[in-house]
């Protein structure tokens, strides 16, 4: 696998991905235990709010840092395209977070292990999707479409 990313050179964004990841899962574990703690909602409802402000967070600093040829793109149909395309990572994120918080007391209590289980099963949907349909390189002036790294 890092051969392929080596090869298209596709290292670089992966890291960079996985740093802002990295940030988002801050920001959505602190606000999520926030969320639970300090506002008294359920874990499963304030999952919702921490993992919207969390994915606001990472498109952010996606654009900005990982896919920074793309900064010139409107940032609110990007990021409301980044959110649709990262729906399935999300779902998968969620999933295994609720179940990981129905299935395990300690996890009840230590909801950040919940966020991270989720979060590492989201990472490659979520790279792949950003980067193919997000985070293109480009865009044909006449037609409107995105062109792909490679077309360049």
């Amino acid at each position: 696998m890092i051969d392929r990313l080596l090869a298209h050179n596709l290292l670089p964004e992966f890291c960079k991905f996985c740093l802002a990841g990295t940030v988002g899962f801050v920001a959505d574990a602190g606000s999520l235990q926030l969320l639970v703690n300090a506002g008294g909602l359920n874990p499963y409802l304030s999952r919702l709010f921490s993992y919207l402000f969390a994915a606001t967070i990472t498109w952010w600093l996606n654009r900005r840092f990982t896919f920074a040829a793309c900064n010139g793109v409107c940032w609110q149909g990007q990021w409301l395209r980044y959110l649709a395309v990262n729906a399935a990572g999300g779902g998968v994120n969620y999933g295994i977070y609720a179940l990981a918080v129905f299935l395990s007391g300690f996890v009840r209590h230590h909801l950040y292990l919940g966020v991270a289980a989720g979060s590492v099963v989201g990472l490659a949907v979520n790279f792949t999707a950003s980067r193919l349909l997000v985070f293109r390189r480009g865009r044909d002036s006449e037609s409107g479409d995105w062109k792909s790294k490679r077309q360049e």
